[in-house]
């Protein structure tokens, strides 16, 4: 029965540092409108919704990838503590535009809300596609 129990524990401390190794480093910002956009035109997403950076957007494949997201710290000395409860679960819907795109993932204000105070206006973040 120790042997099970140690077996379990072993496996559980594998996955979490699995899970851990796969999120990905980026800072995110926010904006408020959100139609038409580069997806879905003026079809509307909800708000729990995000648009991707170059690095995202994979020539449009991005559309419709759902990301896990969350605040890891401040990118400046505005906002020292902007973190908040995490992660949040964006769909891409758009593209952030370009050249001008500030961050690797725009998020809508509401899911940057959830992570982080608006005030920082942009945050550290890790994500990882879900």
């Amino acid at each position: 029965m120790a042997i099970k129990i140690q077996s379990l524990l072993f496996l559980g401390l594998i996955i979490s540092f699995v899970s851990a190794a796969s999120a990905i480093a980026g800072t995110a910002t926010y904006y408020t409108v959100y139609v038409p956009s580069a997806c879905y035109g003026f079809e509307d997403q909800g708000v729990m919704i995000a648009a991707a950076s170059d690095a995202l957007w994979d020539n449009g494949a991005a559309c419709g990838r759902m990301y896990s997201v969350s605040c890891t710290g401040p990118t400046n000395e505005g906002v020292p503590q902007p973190c908040r409860n995490g992660p949040v679960t964006v769909k891409i819907v758009d593209r952030c535009p370009s050249p001008g795109c500030q961050s690797t993932i725009d998020l809508s204000q509401e899911a940057f809300s959830q992570i982080a105070d608006p005030a920082a206006g942009k945050i550290n973040i890790e994500y990882n596609q879900v």
